[in-house]
């Protein structure tokens, strides 16, 4: 598609709903950004991973800025995790050299079907594990944060299970072209056992450092298409500034639901073009 105002205007709007989507969900808005300039910009599909990965950059930042401000972010258990989802980006990047277009776009296929359906049947990640569903005997943290409301979270981490799983966090986010949030937000709140809400504005940080060391391969390999991230990056800018303020207010259930169905349209016509 030639590059126009009305592209412009287009790709902005675009921009804005993902980060509005992206900062209340916790994740970085590429299963929306992949499919959309694969389908309707014509984007390769190895270029669509590298563009993503350039605007979910910007998601990250923004959203963190917002939940900075809620004090809702941990800091500590982010950092940790964010140890291993940077290798395991850079491993993602490698790979998608490795693998051919069609390929690629199968396996984005079927992991953004594996997201919409856990975004329609898995309606109990609202509720406030304390001890996930995995057996926790070590490397347990314990964790209280108090929000700018005067909201107290207090709960104890599996920090050494989050630690050995964050990798594959990094390497869906490298390989995929996302910001990892799909992985690290039930890894996080189901196997670590976090509260959904700090789940959420943690998982966005740990993006930060994850979509950076991601986006730095892809722009070495030429797979990043400057133009059309910054264009979606602007609408994203202001998209993840609402998409914060209103995660707290907005039944969660209901959207997850919403964007479940929007997912499984996507994926299933993403996959029909490859297949």
């Amino acid at each position: 598609m030639a590059f126009t105002f009305e592209t412009l205007i287009l790709l902005v709007l675009f921009g804005f709903f993902v980060g509005m989507v992206a900062a209340m969900a916790g994740i970085g808005g590429g299963v929306f950004i992949v499919p959309t300039l694969s389908l309707i910009f014509g984007f390769t599909s190895h270029n669509a991973v590298g563009t993503s990965l350039a605007v979910i950059v910007f998601t990250s930042l923004t959203s963190t800025f917002a939940y900075s401000r809620q004090r809702r972010i941990d800091y500590k258990i982010g950092l940790v995790s964010a140890i291993m989802t940077i290798p395991g980006a850079l491993v993602g990047a490698y790979l998608t050299t490795l693998i051919n277009e069609r390929l690629l776009g199968v396996i984005f296929s079927i992991f953004l079907i594996f997201v919409a359906l856990r975004m329609l049947l898995n309606l109990k990640m609202d509720m406030n594990v304390s001890h996930g569903f995995l057996p926790r005997k070590f490397g347990l943290w314990h964790r209280r944060i108090i929000d700018s409301a005067g909201e107290r979270f207090e709960y104890e981490a599996n920090i050494l299970l989050g630690f050995a799983l964050s990798f594959f966090g990094g390497l869906s986010s490298g390989l995929l072209g996302i910001g990892g949030g799909a992985v690290m937000v039930p890894i996080m709140h189901l196997a670590m056992g976090m509260p959904i809400h700090i789940t959420v504005a943690t998982s966005m940080f740990i993006m930060v450092f994850t979509s950076i060391s991601g986006v730095l391969q892809h722009l070495s390999y030429g797979n990043v298409n400057l133009e059309y991230a910054a264009c979606i990056a602007l609408g994203v800018v202001f998209g993840a500034q609402l998409g914060a303020y209103t995660a707290r207010k907005v039944p969660s259930k209901s959207l997850r639901r919403f964007f479940g169905v929007i997912l499984l349209i996507i994926s299933f016509r993403l996959l029909l073009k490859f297949v």
